[in-house]
């Protein structure tokens, strides 16, 4: 776990623990309460923030999104004879409050020999009340991801090793997703993105799926 989360981490449980005690004190006034709940909110924010922008490897190291970069910068020009394909998906399970757990996935495939992965998690705090909404807010949060990523790749990377990039989102020809399927494949294609549907979108309902 990095220093930074682990310190938010702590100063959140000291901070509760010395409201509860202030709690119970007499001499609390109403203000002083309020300015301690409005702290209170935001270091709760902070550690959520810090969760929803780290990935995790495969091993659970985390990382942030410049350091998963240089991860894949490292993977590739470790073998530049092979051909390599950066893909993002998201996948998401819908909770019973309606609420839903969101991951979404970066892999590098090095093509023919294996390949590696970064994932992390999003509890997003809307409620979903179709599959078409979930759907939609998972092809959104992959291209927030790809457009922070891609340019970053594009100025670390030469031409050798090859490489291409692709969305992967979880909609197929088959099943309750089949209506959605030129819907999400336009809005990927409209950030002027490549995208592949199941099931081709390993990225999606096979990585990003293992960790909802």
């Amino acid at each position: 776990m990095r220093l930074d989360f682990f310190l938010v981490m702590c100063e959140l449980n000291c901070f509760t623990h010395h409201l509860k005690i202030q709690k119970v004190s007499s001499s609390l006034t109403v203000g002083l309460e309020k300015d301690m709940n409005k702290m209170l909110c935001a270091l709760v924010q902070c550690v959520f923030f810090l969760t929803m922008t780290r990935f995790l490897s495969a091993k659970g190291l985390q990382l942030d999104e410049d350091q998963v970069i240089q991860e894949v910068v490292s993977f590739m020009e470790a073998e530049p004879k092979y051909a390599y394909k950066i893909t993002i998906g998201t996948d998401s399970r819908l909770e019973a409050s309606g609420k839903a757990d969101f991951v979404t996935a970066i892999v590098v495939h090095r093509i023919g020999n294996g390949g590696r992965y970064f994932w992390r998690r999003g509890n997003i705090e809307d409620r979903f009340h179709t599959l078409r909404d979930r759907i939609i807010k998972e092809v959104f949060l992959s291209l927030d991801v790809a457009r922070g990523i891609l340019e970053k790749l594009q100025a670390q990377l030469s031409e050798s090793p090859k490489w291409s990039f692709e969305i992967h989102v979880d909609v197929g020809e088959e099943g309750p997703t089949s209506v959605m399927l030129q819907e999400v494949l336009g809005i990927v294609r409209a950030h002027n993105f490549e995208a592949l549907t199941k099931p081709q979108s390993y990225a999606a309902s096979s990585v990003a799926d293992r960790h909802v």
